[in-house]
C-alpha cells in the first residue's frame, strides 16, 4: 500500500514538473516561439495594410456635420449638439471632438490610432488573461491571438469600410466594445490590495463612459457581467470569486449610471421621439418578433461567414501551445477546465440575448435595415470572435493529452486555417482599397472647387455625390436624397449645394 502511494506521488509529481514551463526541452520552446511570431507576421502584416488604406479616408455621412460643428462650435459645440439634440451620447462627442478637431487629417488618421489602440488593448487583454489563469505562453503567442481577433473584428464584417474606417461609425460600434475589454485588463492583473481598489475605479468609471458612448455596447456589457456573475459560483475560487463579484457589481452599476444619464438626456429625448420610440412601442410584440426575424438574418450572415473559423483556429493553437493552469488557488483556469461545456454554453447565451437585445434596441431608428446595417453589429461581433477564441483553446487544451503526431498535425491544421483566415480578409481589403483609392481623388478634386468657387464669393455650387461602401452622400438614391446637404453647404461656407452628375 505504501509503495503504491508512493508510486502515485512520484507520477503526480512527474506530471507537475513536465508541465512547468521550465521544465520543457529548450528546443521545442525556440521553436515553439518562433512558429507563433512567423505566423503573428501574416494578420500584423493585414492590419498594417489596412492602417495605411486608412489614409483614403474622406469624410461623408454624419462627418459632414460633425466637421461643421466641430470647427465653428469647438468642443462644447460638439457636446451640446450630442447631448441636447442629437442622442445624448456625451462619450461618443467627446471621441468626435478627438479626430474632428483635425479635419479631414483626422479622418485619415483616424484608422492608425484607433487600430492600433485596439489592437494593443486586445493584446494586453490575451497576455493579462494568461498570466491571471497562471498559464505560460511561447513569446509571441498572445500577440497573435490578439492580431488575429482585431483583423476578424475588423474586417470580417459584411462592410469593413463602415466597421472600421467610417469615424462616425467606428467610435460607437467598433472602438465601444474595445474600450469596455480595456476595462478588464486591470482586474486581471492586479494582485495587491491598491491594485484592487484602482481596478474597482476604472471599471466603475469605464461603465459610466461606455453607458454615455453606445447604447448597445452598454446592452453587451450588461449581459456579459450578469453572465460572469453567474460563471463566478462554479468558475472561481474563494477569494477571486469575491473580488471579481465586486468588480462586476461595481462595473454594471457604473453602466447603469451611464446609461441613465443618457436615456434622460435631452438628446436621447428628441430621438425617440423622432423615431417614435418609447419603450411601448419597442418592446411591444410585434417590435419584438420582427426584431427577432432581423437578428435570425445577421446570425444567417455571421455563421456562414467562414473566416470566423481563424478564431477558432487560433484558439487551438493557444490551448495547445500553453503551459501551467492545471493548479494554483487563484488562478480560474483550471475549474473552467472541469466544466467546458458550461462555460460556452453560458458564453453563447450571452452573445445571442445582447446580440438580440442590441437588434430591439437598433430596430426603431433602422428598421427593416437592421438586419443589413452590419455596422451595428460590431457591439456583439467581438465578443462573438472571443469565444470562439475560447472554445478553440478548450479544444486545444483538451488535445494536449492525444500523442505528439496528433498534437502537431492539429498545430499544423490550425496554422493553415490562420494563415488561410488572412488571404481571405487581404482580398476584400484590397478590393476596398481601389475603391478608396478612386473616392479619394474624386472628392479632393470636388473639395478644391467648391473651396475655389467659394472663395469667389459664390453662394450656391453643384454637388456630384462620390460614394464608397454604401456610404450616405447628397443627393443619393439618384438625386432623391438631400441629406446631408445642408451640411455641405455649411462646410464650405455656402448657402446651397444642388445636384449634379459630373465632376468639376
Amino acid at each position: 500500500m505504501t509503495t503504491d502511494t508512493s508510486k502515485s506521488a512520484g507520477t503526480q509529481a512527474e506530471g507537475e514538473e513536465s508541465s512547468r514551463p521550465e521544465a520543457r526541452p529548450g528546443p521545442a520552446r525556440r521553436w515553439a516561439a518562433i512558429g507563433t511570431s512567423g505566423l503573428a507576421l501574416l494578420p500584423l502584416a493585414l492590419l498594417g495594410a489596412a492602417f495605411w488604406i486608412g489614409r483614403l479616408v474622406r469624410p461623408g455621412g454624419d462627418d459632414w456635420c460633425f466637421l461643421t460643428v466641430v470647427r465653428d462650435g469647438g468642443a462644447s459645440g460638439m457636446i451640446g449638439k450630442f447631448f441636447l439634440h442629437d442622442n445624448g451620447r456625451i462619450a461618443n462627442a467627446l471621441l468626435v471632438i478627438g479626430y474632428g478637431s483635425f479635419g479631414v487629417p483626422g479622418h485619415q488618421w483616424f484608422a492608425l490610432v484607433s487600430g492600433v489602440l485596439m489592437l494593443g488593448i486586445l493584446w494586453a487583454l490575451i497576455a493579462s488573461a494568461l498570466k491571471r489563469a497562471g498559464l505560460t505562453a511561447p513569446r509571441g503567442l498572445a500577440l497573435l491571438v490578439g492580431a488575429t481577433t482585431a483583423a476578424l473584428f475588423f474586417f470580417a464584417t459584411p462592410n469593413p469600410y463602415k466597421a472600421f474606417y467610417w469615424p462616425a461609425s467606428s467610435v460607437s460600434h467598433t472602438v465601444a466594445p474595445v474600450l469596455a475589454c480595456a476595462a478588464v485588463i486591470p482586474l486581471l492583473r492586479a494582485r495587491t490590495r491598491r491594485g484592487r481598489d484602482f481596478a474597482l475605479g476604472v471599471g466603475y468609471l469605464a461603465g459610466i463612459f461606455i453607458g454615455t458612448l453606445s447604447e448597445e455596447t452598454a446592452i453587451v456589457a450588461f449581459v456579459v457581467l450578469a453572465a460572469v456573475l453567474l460563471l463566478s459560483r462554479w468558475a472561481l475560487p474563494g477569494a477571486g470569486r469575491t473580488r471579481t463579484r465586486v468588480w462586476c457589481v461595481v462595473a454594471f452599476a457604473g453602466v447603469a449610471v451611464g446609461t441613465v444619464i443618457l436615456y434622460l438626456s435631452p438628446g436621447a429625448r428628441t430621438r425617440r421621439g423622432r423615431f417614435g420610440a418609447d419603450s411601448a412601442s419597442m418592446f411591444g410584440p410585434e417590435t419584438l418578433t420582427t426584431a427577432m426575424r432581423a437578428f435570425g438574418h445577421v446570425l444567417g450572415t455571421i455563421f456562414t461567414t467562414w473566416q470566423y473559423l481563424g478564431a477558432v483556429a487560433v484558439g487551438v493553437l493557444l490551448g495547445l501551445l500553453v503551459r501551467g493552469g492545471e493548479r494554483g488557488t487563484d488562478a480560474p483556469e483550471g475549474s473552467l477546465r472541469r466544466r467546458p461545456f458550461l462555460l460556452v454554453l453560458v458564453g453563447f447565451l450571452a452573445f445571442l440575448v445582447s446580440g438580440y437585445l442590441c437588434v430591439v434596441v437598433a430596430y426603431p431608428a433602422f428598421g427593416a435595415s437592421v438586419a443589413t446595417a452590419s455596422r451595428i453589429w460590431g457591439d456583439f461581433l467581438l465578443l462573438y470572435v472571443l469565444l470562439l477564441v475560447g472554445v478553440g483553446a478548450l479544444s486545444g487544451r483538451a488535445l494536449r493529452a492525444r500523442r505528439w503526431g496528433i498534437r502537431a498535425a492539429t498545430a499544423t491544421a490550425a496554422g493553415v486555417v490562420c494563415a488561410a483566415t488572412c488571404v481571405g480578409l487581404a482580398v476584400p481589403l484590397l478590393r476596398l482599397e481601389r475603391q478608396m483609392e478612386v473616392r479619394a481623388q474624386r472628392w479632393d478634386r470636388q473639395d478644391r472647387s467648391l473651396r475655389n468657387g467659394a472663395a469667389h464669393g459664390a453662394e450656391v455650387l453643384p454637388y456630384t455625390p462620390v460614394s464608397v461602401s454604401g456610404m450616405l452622400e447628397p443627393f443619393g438614391n439618384h438625386g432623391r436624397r438631400a441629406w446631408p446637404a445642408q451640411c455641405v453647404a455649411q462646410y464650405y461656407h455656402l448657402k446651397k449645394i444642388t445636384h449634379s452628375t459630373r465632376l468639376p
